[in-house]
């Protein structure tokens, strides 16, 4: 019989040999833990450099009283690497932390006691706050929330299913049970690297603990650090991530929707898509080029847009979607060099997501 224990953190990396050592040092040295019956598991998600090196070290030199697990994920992808995590957690409360997401010294304390708090919390987020390499584009609050930035004020709050927005991945905290109750095994929005064209799978497993009948909660009590590098706030990087989350969209919209309102629902969705799109662009016409903001914020509206049609595509057909997004831009008599935003490539970067509205 497996023995249960209060809390798990779980890190899923990737190539996280360099990032790795800040975040195991900080979580040797937690606060207010003494009671706590605690572990940490490292899910390497099938990296190439030396992580699993890294940790070897780390093991043997531990000196904490929780122990340090290391576990290697041959299939790529995050959901991949969170759902082994779950699989091979003691805890019942189960802290997720990227690599690069830097907890506080109280953040395992107070993650428990809010669970603890909060028994009907099936899931429950905190503060994020960004440490950037490199100073964040002009603007960069509107779309800030895309890269887990999250800051949401001093008092907990719930989030309520009419608000449509949930916690990110990063520094996301669940319990057990309503994970195993609640969401699927395979999930729609699994990443797979590069290949994988969409994101949102962390929105879209606690939007099936919310579905579930459980409460989701934020927490500023629980504080992490975001490192965000330089390479991040790069043009085509942005660009790819906001087509990404836009090409999710549609999945994220329909499960809160019964199946046989979803045609009907679905098309409303695309008015109203087409309409924000053209009035977007009536507005800001000129300037995709020079506002790199601006630009992200229409790639989401066109891959939000084409949604359906690339999920329906990749579910049933192997054939190219066509670039609709370009067929819109000649429909408003606006060329594509006026609008600085490429066509959908083949390949795209795969993310966590970030703090959203599923709207």
């Amino acid at each position: 019989m497996t023995e249960n224990i209060d809390f798990t953190v779980a890190i899923p990396t990737y190539n996280g040999q360099s990032r790795l050592p800040e975040l195991l040092e900080r979580l040797q040295n937690q606060l207010y833990t003494e009671h706590l019956s605690w572990e940490i598991i490292v899910v390497d998600n099938n990296s190439t450099d030396n992580t699993a090196k890294v940790i070897q070290t780390y093991q043997q030199n531990w000196q904490c009283p929780y122990p340090l697990k290391y576990l290697f994920e041959t299939r790529q992808g995050a959901a991949y690497a969170r759902e082994r995590a779950i699989e091979e957690a003691k805890g019942r409360f189960i802290g997720f932390l990227d690599d690069d997401n830097y907890p506080t010294s109280t953040w395992v304390a107070a993650a428990y006691a809010f669970g603890e708090q909060h028994p009907l919390a099936g899931a429950y987020g905190g503060q994020v706050h960004g440490e950037f390499e490199v100073e964040p584009p002009e603007n960069f609050k509107k779309i800030a929330c895309f890269l887990a930035i999250t800051e949401r004020g001093t008092k907990p709050h719930q989030y309520k299913a009419p608000m449509k927005m949930l916690p990110p991945g990063a520094g996301l905290v669940v319990r057990k049970q309503a994970w195993e109750r609640t969401v699927p095994k395979n999930l729609v929005l699994n990443h797979k690297g590069r290949e994988a064209g969409l994101a949102s799978e962390d929105l879209e497993a606690v939007l099936h603990i919310q579905l579930g009948g459980w409460d989701i909660w934020y927490n500023p009590e629980m504080c992490i650090y975001h490192k965000i590098p330089a390479w991040r706030f790069q043009r085509k990087y942005l660009i790819s991530l906001f087509r990404c989350v836009g090409l999710s969209r549609h999945h994220l919209r329909m499960l809160r929707i019964q199946s046989w309102q979803r045609p009907l629902v679905s098309l409303a969705y695309l008015v109203n898509d087409l309409c924000q799109i053209i009035l977007y662009a009536l507005k800001y016409r000129g300037t995709f080029q020079s506002d790199l903001i601006a630009a992200c914020e229409i790639e989401l509206l066109m891959s939000s847009f084409i949604s359906p049609f690339y999920l329906f595509k990749k579910r049933y057909l192997n054939l190219a979607v066509p670039d609709l997004a370009r067929y819109l831009f000649k429909a408003i008599n606006l060329g594509k060099k006026d609008w600085g935003v490429p066509q959908l490539p083949r390949k795209r970067h795969s993310h966590f997501l970030a703090y959203q509205k599923l709207s």
